[in-house]
């Protein structure tokens, strides 16, 4: 059998008829979030039946869940063919009342996989250690996100945003990432708009410039960590083969938004990249560029040679690139009190 959140309205039309019949499937699916095709009961009866001999809708079922008292909760799933993945749901603001009426809802982000591990092998990620199984179809991806949106009681119209930086590389997935990002994105389904999905990448550099040629409208970050070619490949073995000038290059041909900025994800590792050396070679590295950093502090986990860095270093290390001109955030840390870590939460329970 095949997963029908595999398809794109366009790709079902060629299977079923009359057209009408695929925004009426998708409304059930994303909008009702029914669990079998029989429940599409303005279906007719033969068409339901026919379709649920060739298509299920629930792609995998929930093993764990873990969540922090900061409000993150850590999903561990369960694919059909029993291998595992993570997802993770992070409040992002509080809702805000006043005279009892609310004029700001809670805003969330869903951070999903895109493959069942990795092959990229940094040596600071979870993920890593159990290497790479398979990539992850469209539709595995959606339903992470329609999965936990239903789970939490999100409602349909309120919006969420989604970053593809659970297990894997995205762009080593870039068919099926793109094509979630389409589903996800589709009025008639969740209407995720593609300005709030985010895809990072480990810096795939022929990769960036394939998923600039699609000019989907979503943002990009670059999983940077290093300024310096010999540190990153020590962080990112990927780095052989993509090294930091290849990236710049890929990015400054990216398509984005005016109004908005390519992220660079920078993991701050305790007496490795936590210098103001460091901070001032990411300036010139981002010279020219609209960039925005964000600052990682490392989630330790068990058997790590990585430490946490120091807050004041942290903060130094901002306040540098603040000087320069260059926008820059410390993401504050979530579920340290649970398996935070990439990968975690399934090594635990593989």
């Amino acid at each position: 059998m095949k997963n029908l959140l595999d398809y794109t309205q366009e790709e079902m039309k060629e299977f079923i008829s009359p057209a009408f019949r695929t925004k009426q499937i998708f409304d059930w699916i994303y909008k009702k979030n029914i669990s079998s095709i029989i429940e599409m009961k303005n279906l007719p009866t033969s068409l339901r039946e026919e379709l649920s001999k060739q298509f299920y809708i629930k792609p995998f079922k929930i093993l764990k869940e873990e969540k922090s008292r900061d409000g993150s909760i850590k999903y561990l799933f369960e694919l059909r063919d029993k291998n595992k993945i993570e997802s993770v749901l992070i409040p992002m603001k509080e809702e805000i009342k006043e005279n009892d009426k609310i004029i700001r809802h809670q805003r969330f982000t869903i951070c999903v996989s895109s493959q069942v591990g990795c092959k990229m092998g940094c040596s600071f990620c979870m993920t890593a250690k159990s290497g790479f199984i398979r990539d992850l179809s469209a539709g595995e991806i959606v339903e992470q996100v329609r999965f936990i949106k239903e789970i939490n009681k999100i409602p349909y119209e309120r919006r969420v945003n989604i970053v593809y930086m659970g297990m894997g590389e995205p762009l080593n997935n870039l068919e099926n990432v793109s094509k979630a990002v389409k589903i996800l994105s589709d009025n008639d389904g969740l209407g995720i708009a593609t300005k709030r999905q985010t895809i990072s990448t480990s810096g795939l550099s022929n990769q960036i410039k394939k998923l600039g040629e699609l000019n989907l409208g979503v943002l990009l970050a670059i999983s940077l960590h290093a300024t310096s070619d010999e540190l990153r490949q020590e962080l990112m073995p990927i780095n052989k083969a993509y090294n930091i000038k290849s990236i710049i290059d890929a990015i400054k041909e990216f398509p984005i938004d005016q109004r908005k900025r390519v992220m660079f994800e920078y993991l701050v590792l305790k007496d490795v990249n936590d210098s103001l050396e460091d901070a001032k070679r990411l300036v010139k590295l981002l010279n020219g560029i609209k960039a925005k950093v964000n600052l990682i502090l490392f989630n330790p986990h068990p058997g790590s040679i990585y430490k946490r860095p120091n807050d004041e270093d942290v903060i130094k290390f901002q306040d540098y690139l603040s000087e320069k001109g260059i926008t820059c955030t410390i993401r504050k840390s979530k579920g340290l009190d649970i398996s935070a870590a990439c990968g975690q939460l399934k090594h635990k329970y593989s």
